[in-house]
């Protein structure tokens, strides 16, 4: 009997494996008898019938318009999600690679604190904190610098979603008898407002969904930190037409009649991502991109600076998100007022690109427009815009490779010792690779940059970065490659 079991157990698990090894190889398309082809569409979610509603409703919508729909909305968009960080979700940061990246972090803004003269009080600000770990981590090692631990009277998250907001309050060990609720729109319980952590000494923790609501006493020094934060602000995307006009590019469904354009994927495969088949094969999504016939009212007021005019030739497309200067604005801003500090890191380039819109689902690389609310959204980050945003507000260092600040900041004496902190040859060889993999140039070294923020009147130049870089607002960087 026991043997007998076995036997169909073993053969119900093959024929599984063997059902799931032969399904990756079919397609979504019906091959008819008289030559025709029928696509099978994905399924109809809450969130996808309203954004297919929202355009048979109003017409074809911005990309801007579809991210914040697919990233935010209460019906299912995807940073309503909970776990979409780590290996276990669908992409992985840095913090979340190794401690050491938050630790050399931490060193940079003790050093700067030395830099301002070490203000008596001063406040750490994240913009998207994700899990949480890059702040437990720069926590974690501020406590090794007494006077500079003891200058910090709290720690601001910018966080609009009640899940991840949870994450951090978990990751801070934060006491709930101690903590501020509100009730969230998805009925999944309680969304923190402010407490205060177990973790680090009873530090006040505030929770905020702009940065607006922020509030740092005029004595208190802002510490502020952006890391992959940028890079799911919303986008616009245009061409270049024929006739010198720029055209926007649309999300429309994909049975209405207007003719499909197809951006091209991104450039370069970044990290541990690998191209999806999905990029590829766009016909089962209920939407497709299309090229507006005019002139939109987007692209008469994204583009209306004349430099999109005489840098760019018949065929270019851009990229361009204006949330993104406004928020670059009002941190520039924010810093110079109250003699603040910041750093900015994300992937990107120093110009501006036209082709990286793009999905991330299981560490892949994914079109953007099949399945909304099931994979992050995000676009290469343009650090030229973000440096003419906040051109005379503050001042701007870099943007350098993430390799190089990483390697000029000690980490690799931090690795040495964690490496003599342990004879564990597989924790030893773990250590390596993650310090590889997040400084190395085929990894994350080179595609992932870091910009400096600080305020007008600061005096010396940020370790390790050279002067402020210059801004000529009549000719900022471009690529058209």
């Amino acid at each position: 009997m026991i043997l007998r079991r076995a036997l169909a157990c073993s053969r119900l698990s093959q024929r599984v494996a063997l059902t799931s090894s032969v399904a990756r190889w079919y397609t979504p398309t019906i091959y008819k008898p008289d030559g025709t082809t029928h696509t099978v569409k994905e399924e109809l979610t809450p969130l996808t019938k309203h954004i297919r509603d929202t355009i048979l409703a109003t017409g074809p919508i911005s990309i801007a318009q579809y991210m914040q729909l697919a990233l935010t909305s209460p019906i299912g968009g995807y940073y309503t999600r909970g776990q979409v960080f780590g290996r276990e979700g669908d992409f992985v940061t840095s913090p979340e690679i190794s401690q050491m990246f938050g630790e050399v972090m931490a060193v940079w803004y003790v050093m700067h604190w030395e830099m301002l003269g070490r203000p008596a009080k001063t406040v750490f600000v994240e913009l998207g904190p994700g899990r949480g770990t890059l702040m437990d981590d720069i926590m974690r090692a501020a406590k090794r610098f007494k006077l500079f631990y003891a200058s910090i009277r709290g720690i601001h998250f910018v966080e609009k979603s009640p899940e991840l907001r949870k994450l951090q309050h978990d990751k801070l060990g934060c006491d709930w008898n101690a903590t501020i609720t509100v009730s969230d729109k998805n009925d999944s319980g309680k969304t923190p407002l402010s407490s205060v952590s177990q973790h680090h000494g009873g530090l006040e923790v505030g929770w905020h969904d702009v940065l607006e609501q922020v509030a740092v006493d005029k004595d208190c020094v802002p510490l502020m930190m952006a890391h992959e934060f940028f890079d799911a602000l919303p986008i616009y995307k245009f061409e270049k037409g024929e006739n010198g006009k720029w055209n926007e590019i649309l999300v429309d469904v994909a049975d209405s009649n207007t003719t499909p354009v197809q951006p091209a994927g991104p450039a370069q495969l970044r990290g541990s991502l690998q191209s999806s088949s999905s990029m590829e094969d766009s016909s089962a999504s209920h939407f497709k991109f299309v090229r507006a016939r005019g002139v939109t009212s987007n692209a008469a007021m994204v583009l209306r600076d004349q430099r999109f005019d005489s840098l760019f030739d018949k065929g270019d497309r851009v990229e361009v998100s204006p949330e993104s200067a406004r928020v670059m604005i009002q941190l520039a801003d924010w810093i110079s007022a109250n003699s603040g500090m910041g750093l900015i890191i994300d992937y990107g380039a120093d110009w501006t690109q036209g082709d990286t819109f793009r999905g991330i689902k299981n560490h892949q690389f994914a079109n953007p427009l099949q399945s909304p609310g099931s994979m992050d959204l995000t676009a290469d980050v343009d650090f030229s815009y973000l440096r003419f945003a906040a051109n005379g507000k503050a001042k701007c260092y870099g943007p350098i490779e993430q390799g190089s600040f990483l390697h000029s900041m000690g980490i690799q004496a931090r690795l040495q010792q964690l490496l003599q902190s342990t004879s564990d040859n597989k924790v030893q060889k773990d250590l390596v690779d993650c310090y590889r993999r997040l400084t190395d140039v085929h990894s994350m070294g080179r595609v992932y940059k870091v910009l400096a923020v600080l305020p007008n009147s600061s005096e010396g130049v940020p370790i390790p970065f050279a002067q402020p870089t210059a801004e000529d607002p009549d000719k900022p960087a471009t690529n058209r490659s």
